[in-house]
């Protein structure tokens, strides 16, 4: 393993893949960032989408600027038509896709199922759900005209267990889930393979409302006693789709510091 500023969580590691062209969606922070930057340090060409644009040109650029080779796309993941586009990019900046990320995702209200509006429920399903739908509706033909490859969809730990503040997050993500294994058995002896992945709470973005006391809520709920960093996770969606994860399909894998062990 080669390792550089391990103080910073920063890291990298050798990875085989079965082909060299990638669309991670949210890619313009947090874990989709980092796995943008990881997937480019292994040589894969990357196609970095996010809602916001410029957050997605400025990954791509560092990514550039490293020595890999990434492009920039805008779409919102609750778009069947930007699914399309963002594919669309790949083929046409790389000329075909062989792996995907779908990482995009939003929090929602925290507000228990007696109290939330109807309007939240939908967002928060659009984008967390069927967002992960409309991608691989997108990328599951190309990936299969290109020989074949991987998929992981981002789900979490509240894909697993409950949150009573949160109905339409858990919701969606459980529905991630069912939604992988069936796409999975539908494709993986096809050479298409299909895996979510389960994160704790990781230290990105969408944490940083949070007052003190409630992000040292959250640590506790960890065995490990700390947040995630979105390196760590960065490292757990590259093995799933790399050739190191050949045998896995239709797997959760969980990645919680502890989080679901209690």
């Amino acid at each position: 393993m080669n390792q550089s500023n391990p103080e910073g969580g920063r890291f990298t590691m050798k990875y085989i893949f079965k082909g060299d062209s990638a669309l991670v969606s949210g890619a313009g922070s947090g874990i989709g960032e980092a796995t943008a930057h990881l997937l480019a340090i292994n040589g894969v060409q990357v196609v970095a989408s996010d809602i916001d644009f410029e957050a997605a040109r400025r990954v791509t650029q560092a990514i550039i600027a490293a020595g890999g080779r990434a492009v920039a796309h805008e779409g919102n993941a609750a778009k069947p038509e930007d699914a399309g586009a963002a594919v669309q990019c790949a083929l046409k900046h790389f000329g075909s896709l062989h792996l995907a990320f779908n990482n995009a995702g939003i929090a929602g209200e925290l507000k228990p199922a007696g109290e939330l509006a109807a309007e939240e429920w939908q967002r928060v399903i659009d984008t967390n759900l069927s967002g992960v739908q409309h991608a691989m509706r997108a990328q599951i033909p190309a990936i299969l005209a290109a020989g074949g490859g991987a998929i992981v969809n981002m789900s979490s730990v509240l894909g697993l267990v409950g949150s009573a503040d949160a109905p339409a997050y858990v919701a969606a993500k459980h529905g991630v889930t069912g939604l992988t294994r069936s796409a999975a058995l539908a494709y993986s002896a096809q050479g298409v393979r299909i895996n979510s992945l389960h994160p704790g709470y990781i230290e990105t973005p969408l944490l940083k409302a949070l007052d003190e006391a409630t992000l040292a809520a959250l640590k506790g709920l960890h065995a490990i006693g700390r947040l995630g960093r979105p390196e760590e996770i960065a490292h757990a969606a590259c093995f799933l789709l790399s050739e190191g994860a050949s045998f896995m399909c239709g797997s959760a894998m969980v990645v919680d510091g502890g989080y679901t062990a209690a």
